[in-house]
Formats: structure tokens, C-alpha cells, sequence
């Protein structure tokens, strides 16, 4: 399959964004990267409360199963991090290079 990336955009419930932060980079990106996921980066806007990261897969699923795959792993479910108390709001866009 050819790479995916994605562009993610989450708004943090006030007063959340360092620990958000903090479980984010502890907890998912390991995991995410265990199972072939590329991090491109991680940015804050403490500002507007927001998260923005990127995050890519090129392997032999789509980035929508091994998304799956992810969501469904026995060390996601063992995390109890439940992102709806911390995030309002999400959004996914995938991209591409255009430099």
C-alpha cells in the first residue's frame, strides 16, 4: 500500500493540554510505533488549547486497518485512556507532500 499521512487536529478540554500531552507521548506513540506507524511531529497551541500531529503508515494494510488494528490491540485497551475526557474536538485530514 502506498503511505498515508495524516494531519490531526484535536482541541483539549481547558486545563488538560500538558497532560494530554504527557499520556500522548508516554503511551500512544510507542504503541504507534510498535505497529508501524511513522510520528512526523507534534506541535501545541496553547494559545486555542490544540494538538496537532502527523502521523503516517505505508505497510501491507491500509492505514484505515492497521488503524483498526491499533484501536484494537490488547495494549491500547490496557492504557483506560478514553480520549473524550480530554478532547473536544477532533479532526483527521489526510495529506500529501507538496515540498
Amino acid at each position: 500500500m502506498p503511505k498515508t499521512t495524516q494531519l490531526r487536529t484535536y482541541t483539549v478540554r481547558d486545563g488538560r493540554l500538558d497532560e494530554w500531552v504527557e499520556r500522548w507521548r508516554k503511551e500512544i506513540v510507542p504503541l504507534r510505533l510498535e505497529l508501524g506507524f511513522t510520528i512526523g511531529g507534534a506541535w501545541v497551541d496553547r494559545e486555542h488549547s490544540q494538538f496537532f500531529w502527523l502521523i503516517s503508515y505505508e505497510g501491507p494494510e491500509t492505514f484505515a486497518e492497521r488503524n483498526a488494528l491499533y484501536w484494537a490491540s490488547p495494549e491500547r485497551e490496557a492504557m483506560s485512556l478514553d480520549p473524550d475526557d480530554y478532547l473536544v474536538h477532533t479532526e483527521e485530514r489526510t495529506v500529501e507532500p507538496a515540498y
